[in-house]
């Protein structure tokens, strides 16, 4: 007689022998009533937390964040990092888009813009670099531009594109991290702590949509840090939640389900993520075709995704948009076929198929191309060493006051080698949101901390 195997897999039937014909077929049946057993437990104890939650809306209970805390996980766990803290309002604000394309390396502002009566003095000190009269496209004030421009020339004509020159401001370094950090922040880190003046403007511009503010590119650059939660994206496509795409419908009516009316600051963050995921999986589902006749290309593709999410109705407020490769200590080609002639040939072509993608809507556009500090006067060799006195580029749909902005005095007196100081780069900044958006000098003010706002002219 065969011994009694006692066996506690099974909840009902210690007696492993009379669940199967055979000891394998027993084992295995005994394991699956186990499982069935835990399952129910489960069942047993997810009903218990909910008579709990609901008990907890009458005062009773365990409370809501108790419960929160332990459900955190599980986003962390399901969820992309774009979910993101939006005081969403998800109603269309006034006042347009303004988008800010930093330009890494130092731009040598000489090489995009350069004053013609003052040929002789540059063909001096930078022979290979000066922009040739014959090539070159007429400014206001006797400014000569790049040919590199020429694909925005329509734009010049029509007084949406002008340049603010000799740009700069006291606390910027020759260093490329201490300057781009202060040029993205509005200030140094302890005047700002840490926050980015994009960011700041957000608090000026009130609720919006989840898209609000928006970053074109894989990290978020630290003019977008700060308590807004803005969106880094490398495409609208890739905005989405992580696994399998099989059951990411219902992870996110999952995740909707358990953060939906738990009075917590958490329940705000996931439905705003939730709400531009749906939009993003919209966007992508329908496809993108730019206007006719529109090509991007390079850098364009940022300008693209960017160009969908406008005309998609997503109620971008602020973008960035990052460009490298500006960084010309030789090698500049500051001429047609040089590289830093191309490089700015993107960049222009660029821009001009993102205005004509946008069509009517880049009336509520404004673009502002700047860089983190200019480059020295003198040539180095063939190319130049880091300076100050940089150009920030305006392109609009609202009518500039000319093709060149804000003060120029000449070249008569450099800075230590470097084109002076005539326009504060923060009050520029501020002027072009400002013009943009309607703000007032006081709420300028509070984008940039520490600093006496003094408007620059440069809208019409």
């Amino acid at each position: 007689m065969e011994k009694t195997v006692r066996f506690s897999l099974h909840p009902t039937c210690p007696d492993l022998h009379r669940l199967g014909p055979t000891r394998a077929d027993a084992l295995l049946r005994a394991e699956a009533a186990a499982v069935a057993a835990e399952n129910a437990a489960e069942h047993d104890r997810f009903r218990t937390l909910n008579n709990e939650e609901e008990a907890q809306q009458d005062g009773r209970g365990v409370t809501r964040r108790t419960f929160v805390a332990g459900a955190a996980a599980t986003v962390t766990a399901l969820a992309t990092t774009q979910f993101v803290s939006a005081r969403a309002s998800f109603a269309a604000t006034p006042g347009g888009t303004l988008v800010h394309v930093f330009l890494y390396g130092g731009l040598d502002g000489l090489s995009l813009i350069a004053p013609a009566d003052e040929d002789d003095l540059l063909a001096r000190v930078r022979p290979d670099l000066v922009l040739p009269d014959n090539d070159s496209i007429a400014l206001d004030r006797n400014f000569k531009l790049t040919s590199a421009f020429k694909p925005l020339e329509k734009h010049l004509k029509a007084g949406q594109l002008g340049f603010v020159p000799a740009v700069s401001d006291p606390r910027l370094s020759r260093s490329h991290f201490q300057a781009a950090d202060a040029c993205n922040l509005g200030g140094l880190p302890n005047e700002t702590a840490g926050r980015g003046f994009l960011d700041s403007l957000v608090d000026a511009l009130g609720p919006g949509t989840a898209f609000r503010s928006v970053g074109i590119g894989s990290t978020l650059p630290r003019s977008l840090v700060g308590t807004n939660g803005a969106i880094s994206l490398n495409s609208v496509g890739s905005l989405n939640l992580n696994g399998d795409g099989r059951y990411r419908d219902a992870t996110a009516a999952a995740i909707r389900g358990l953060f939906t009316g738990i009075n917590h600051p958490v329940e705000e963050s996931v439905q705003s993520g939730l709400a531009a995921l749906a939009t993003a999986q919209k966007l992508a589902a329908q496809g993108y075709e730019p206007a006719e006749g529109v090509k991007y290309e390079g850098v364009g593709n940022a300008f693209r995704q960017l160009a969908h999410l406008i005309k998609g109705g997503a109620n971008v407020r602020v973008a960035t948009i990052g460009m490298g490769g500006y960084d010309t200590h030789e090698n500049q080609g500051s001429r047609d076929g040089g590289y830093l002639h191309r490089r700015l040939g993107e960049l222009a072509s660029a821009l001009a198929a993102f205005f004509d993608d946008l069509g009517d809507r880049a009336a509520d556009v404004t673009v502002m191309v700047s860089s983190e500090f200019g480059r020295r006067v003198a040539q180095n060799g063939s190319g130049t060493d880091h300076g100050h006195g940089g150009v920030v580029t305006v392109l609009s749909g609202k009518k500039l006051a000319g093709s060149l902005l804000g003060d120029w005095q000449g070249l008569d007196k450099l800075d230590s080698g470097d084109v002076p100081e005539f326009n504060n780069m923060f009050h520029v900044y501020g002027s072009v949101a400002q013009g943009r958006f309607g703000l007032t000098d006081a709420e300028v003010e509070k984008i940039f901390p520490r600093q006496k706002y003094t408007p620059v002219k440069l809208f019409a």
